[in-house]
Parts: C-alpha cells; structure tokens; sequence
C-alpha cells in the first residue's frame, strides 16, 4: 500500500484527540502532575511492550549519539507537551484546548522550514493558515 503513511498519520490524529477527552474525563479532583506523571508510565510501558512484540528492542545497540540524543529531546518536548496539555484541560474545556494543541501544526511547518530547509508550496501555505485560522475560531467564545 503506498499511502500507508496517511493512515499512521489518521491514527495518530484520532488517538491524540483522544487523549484530550480521556484526560478531562479522569482528572476531574487528580492533581494534574500526578496525572501526566501515570500517563507518561504508562505510555512508556506500553511503548516499550509494543517494541518487544515486534522485536525491535534487540537493535537498541545500533542508535548513535546524535539519535539518542534526538530521541531524547522528543521525549523532553512530549513530556512538556503534555505537562501543559494536562494543566490546561485542568483549567479549560477540551473543546477549547484541542484546536491551541492543534497550534503545533503551523509551528511544526514554520520550525521544519527553519531547521530543516523544507519548502512547503503555495497551496501548503494556505492550508497552514487555515489551520492557524481554525483553531483560533474554534476556540473562540
């Protein structure tokens, strides 16, 4: 299948959307550090049995530096990420606080054209300011 990409990125949306709705539905009296603290442990144990299951643990040996240390900035970001996600969806509707999360869309393009020299088209553009665009009115009282 040679869009296979499209449905990994289609499941990453649905599951992360669903990660605002399971979040307001169980922190209601959790302290939100608490809550990011258990969600991470169990986002890693997870990972880390999935990894397993399909065998790929045994290439830990094979990552260099700079992947390591890459890979450890994602987690740092991640982590941030859902401090924040958490302390907002503590404060504010996930209604309101999925499209602001939904941000990262635009910076992630701006920052991958900064860092890594990509050249979105015309039309790409357009589309990154609609999103910008959407998530300010859909978070819009």
């Amino acid at each position: 299948m040679p869009n296979t990409w499209i449905l990994y990125a289609l499941g990453a949306a649905g599951f992360a959307a669903l990660v605002n709705i399971f979040g307001k539905l169980g922190m209601k009296g959790v302290d939100k550090d608490l809550a990011t603290a258990i969600r991470s442990i169990v986002q890693a144990l997870f990972v880390v049995g999935f990894a397993a299951f399909i065998g790929v643990v045994k290439d830990f040996g094979q990552l260099h530096g700079k992947a390591m240390a890459s890979i450890a900035c994602t987690g740092i970001c991640g982590g941030l990420s859902w401090i924040c996600g958490f302390r907002a969806l503590q404060l504010a509707d996930a209604s309101k606080v999925g499209p602001i999360d939904k941000l990262s869309v635009p910076v992630g393009v701006i920052l991958a054209v900064i860092i890594l020299g990509e050249r979105p088209s015309g039309i790409n553009w357009v589309g990154i300011v609609l999103i910008a665009g959407g998530a300010y009115l859909a978070a819009h009282k």
